[in-house]
């Protein structure tokens, strides 16, 4: 029930255009036409030969896995505060954060990577997180953004560094997109300081639990 579930949430690949910088995946890009075009992934497959297969698995299982939970937690944000005045920010930062998802999704695909059993987890764990967040209030709910962006901007470094030590030209296509979305999720962070995330009473006990449960699901999603 659990593979079946995690399954569903990587729909078959097709070729999408990605937002702001232009994305590379490996062979079968081509360029699009058309004004603001960017490039995009048209082969269902890269080629596998001479990359650190069990490295690249754990990083895009558990990039997709964070991306699916970030996903959660803003619809859970956007249930209780989609009505407010932060609603419009919310909504712009659960955009970025699908069109993040969406790329994994593709390279799940591309790469032949099976996505975490714990998915269904992550599901409800991440909406509860953002729902509750949210019923705090605004602030609240930018104290959630900021503890979790600021996990996963650290992840994602940590993430750098492996794939430059590893070798930075065979990879350099994972890694620019890595460093793309690095760069935004700690737009997301900062966008968070400046709507009153330290405001939040009980701030540092809150962020320090939030990133604790960051940490253990990343290292949960990278190995089962």
């Amino acid at each position: 029930m659990l593979g079946a579930m995690a399954a569903a949430a990587v729909p078959a690949v097709r070729c999408s255009l990605l937002q702001r910088r232009p994305l590379r995946c490996g062979p079968g890009v081509r360029p699009v036409p058309g004004p603001g075009a960017a490039l995009r992934l048209c082969s269902t497959r890269v080629e596998q030969e001479g990359i650190n297969k069990p490295v690249i698995d754990r990083i895009i299982r558990v990039d997709h896995a964070g991306e699916y939970g970030a996903n959660r937690i803003y619809a859970g944000q956007m249930a209780v505060l989609g009505r407010s005045s932060v609603g419009p920010v919310i909504q712009q930062m659960w955009n970025q954060e699908k069109v993040h998802l969406k790329k994994f999704n593709e390279l799940m695909i591309a790469y032949r990577v099976r996505p975490t059993v714990l998915l269904p987890f992550w599901n409800i764990a991440g909406f509860v997180l953002g729902a509750g967040s949210a019923l705090l209030g605004k602030k609240g709910a930018m104290a959630c953004t900021v503890a979790v962006e600021e996990s996963i901007s650290e992840h994602y470094n940590n993430q750098i560094r492996t794939l430059i030590e590893k070798d930075p030209e065979k990879y350099k296509e994972l890694l620019q997109v890595i460093k793309q979305f690095r760069d935004e999720e700690q737009e997301h962070h900062d966008i968070g300081l400046e709507h009153d995330a330290e405001a939040t009473p009980a701030y540092s006990v809150l962020k320090t639990a939030i990133q604790l449960g960051c940490k253990a699901a990343i290292f949960l999603s990278e190995r089962i």
